[in-house]
């Protein structure tokens, strides 16, 4: 069993731009999957736009991003990351998906997605929105 926490950024369409200046502040592999590429485009506009992006090094340095669909709310600087969680199985990442709902508001309800065998997200009791998943085929 093995648990990771990242730092997950938001942006509105700058996502891309800013994790090729993350990698070439910290160095590391750049990965970007768009909405085109994942079959999810919400709208035309968005469809290069960052669905799920990271910089990682070998030092330890990661950061993941996306670019926040238009049909959810976004101010610059206000929700702008999320911590992620990603496990090796659904049944360790579900146990934590479970106690993290205490008096939380489920935002996205956990199940599959097309790109891990479990996803989900929560904004917990403190207002702190939590990302938990599944490592997946596309999940880096």
């Amino acid at each position: 069993m093995s648990i990771t926490t990242t730092t997950h950024l938001n942006f509105r369409g700058d996502a891309r731009s800013a994790l090729e200046f993350y990698k070439s502040v910290f160095g590391g592999e750049l990965a970007v999957v768009t909405y085109k590429d994942a079959g999810n485009v919400p709208e035309e506009s968005a469809a290069d736009q960052v669905m799920w992006g990271q910089v990682r090094a070998d030092d330890g340095f990661h950061v993941m991003a996306y670019d926040v669909p238009t049909q959810l709310g976004y101010e610059q600087g206000e929700n702008s990351f999320f911590v992620s969680v990603r496990g090796e199985t659904v049944e360790e990442v579900t146990g934590l998906w479970d106690k993290l709902c205490d008096g939380a508001a489920v935002v996205v309800p956990m199940g599959p997605a097309g790109w891990a065998p479990a996803y989900g997200m929560v904004r917990d009791r403190f207002g702190v929105v939590w990302v938990l998943d599944v490592l997946g085929e596309h999940a880096g």
